[in-house]
């Protein structure tokens, strides 16, 4: 028996074509990956700015209750403020453009790619803010005259962080890239299901 032969018998006994994409199991796999990238640029999000402004208010309080006030830490503070609010923005932006993708495959496809998209942009910019922190803290290290051990330890914290962020930005950066790849794989089949 030949492969055409066998291919007939195993069409024939389906009734449908035997290379064929299962639109439920894609679906449920492209809504899967679309909640997931939801979850995730939502805690980040949220994260970032409950950190920023806790930070912030310690580093203010802090600040208060010393004699003479160190200007470095209330521009780190200032900063760590200025941090929360841009990503407060950027999250209502975000919400309110969520409501632009339809409720079909592609929808839930284009909507889990634009999440992730925004999450790699997030973490870069996250990961360069360890820069103007790391500057910020060292100068208020250095004005409130601090030991150089306890300034090393802080700049190794901040090394640590850029590297971990350096971690965190390739896995997200791969996620973006496995929904792109995704989305050109299926990309004919989705303009049928729509057309």
């Amino acid at each position: 028996m030949e492969l055409e032969d066998l291919q007939r018998i195993w069409d024939s006994q389906n009734n449908r074509p035997l290379y064929v994409i299962d639109d439920k199991a894609m679906n449920k796999q492209i809504r899967m990956k679309k909640d997931r990238s939801h979850h995730i640029t939502n805690r980040s999000e949220l994260l970032l700015i409950a950190v920023n402004v806790g930070a912030g208010c310690l580093l203010v309080g802090l600040n208060f209750a010393k004699p003479g006030r160190n200007l470095f830490i209330d521009l780190t503070a200032a900063w760590m403020f200025g941090t929360a609010l841009y990503v407060l923005a950027n999250r209502s932006r975000r919400i309110k453009g969520d409501k632009r993708f339809d409720r079909s495959v592609r929808g839930d496809l284009d909507h889990a790619l634009s999440m992730a998209t925004y999450q790699v942009r997030l973490s870069r910019l996250m990961r360069l803010n360890v820069l103007p922190m790391a500057a910020l803290i060292l100068l208020g290290m250095g004005e409130a005259r601090k030991s150089l051990w306890l300034m090393g330890a802080v700049l190794g914290m901040f090394v640590l962080s850029w590297f971990a962020g350096g971690f965190e930005h390739r896995y997200y950066t791969a996620r973006q890239r496995e929904l792109e790849s995704l989305q050109e794989k299926l990309g004919p089949h989705l303009q049928e299901e729509r057309g």
